[in-house]
């Protein structure tokens, strides 16, 4: 059993807390190096998810498992990010604890089924579970290319894979699928400020967006230059986030009890 506490958390700066949720493949410090920077501002809490960096692993990864874990860390309330895999955890952690959320922000998450119905999401979706029905016939680095290229993200695969790149491989070769994912979007729409990111690179990610943005009368956003790797856009990432922190605690959604309560 893991639980919040067996989590690696990096913090960095000072001011209102803010919870980052990484994706899948690479942990914490390199998804959110860009973002370091936002601690001359806010309060920074940027676990590593289970099985990255020192924290304790699940026997595969599992948006469902996880989104208990982060929303015991979001505490007496925090803004709440996540990207890719890790958007996708936001969401169900933010509906465990929605009271606790001074604001959501999500980028490109992979919960596909949200725009089942149009054409290219379906392909996508397919393509994506013949990928892992194939899973045990391909190595590590073959998976990871193709994972990638699905996704539209800028990193590179080298021929032979670090050990924490290895690692990240195997990881994601065994996690649960993000387009099984079907979360529980009435629960939040309205409870506190959201805004969903896309990368302009992909129509498939830009259907989601969309239908999550409208599920949830929520900002939206593209930011383009990195595809799906949109927090390496680093400063407009920034500036787009720091304004939108900063508009919702103008607003005062993070005015709430101990907990967590509105």
């Amino acid at each position: 059993m893991v639980a919040a506490a067996d989590l690696e958390v990096m913090r960095e700066g000072c001011g209102p807390p803010v919870l980052f949720i990484h994706g899948s493949v690479v942990g914490a410090g390199r998804t959110w190096r860009h973002q370091l920077a936002l601690g001359r501002s806010w309060s920074l809490a940027m676990p590593n998810r289970p099985g990255f960096g020192a924290s304790r692993p699940l026997s595969r990864g599992d948006f469902e498992a996880e989104a208990p874990l982060f929303a015991a860390l979001l505490g007496d309330g925090a803004h709440l990010v996540g990207h890719s895999y890790g958007a996708v955890i936001a969401l169900y952690a933010a509906a465990l604890r929605p009271g606790a959320v001074r604001s959501l922000t999500v980028s490109e998450p992979g919960c596909m089924r949200v725009a089942a119905g149009d054409p290219l999401v379906d392909a996508q979706i397919a393509n994506g579970e013949l990928l892992y029905e194939r899973a045990d016939e391909l190595t590590p680095p073959d998976f990871l290319r193709a994972f990638r290229g699905g996704v539209g993200s800028t990193r590179e695969t080298p021929p032979e894979l670090t050990d924490d790149l290895l690692a990240g491989a195997r990881m994601l070769m065994r996690e649960r699928p993000p387009w099984e994912a079907d979360p529980p979007l009435e629960a939040l729409g309205g409870r506190f400020p959201t805004m969903v990111i896309s990368g302009g690179h992909s129509a498939v990610f830009e259907a989601v967006c969309d239908a999550i943005a409208g599920r949830l009368s929520a900002e939206r956003a593209v930011l383009s230059g990195r595809r799906h790797t949109i927090p390496a856009t680093g400063e407009p990432y920034n500036e787009l986030l720091h304004s939108f922190l900063r508009s919702a605690e103008q607003r005062g959604s993070h005015k709430a009890g101990p907990d967590g309560q509105r």
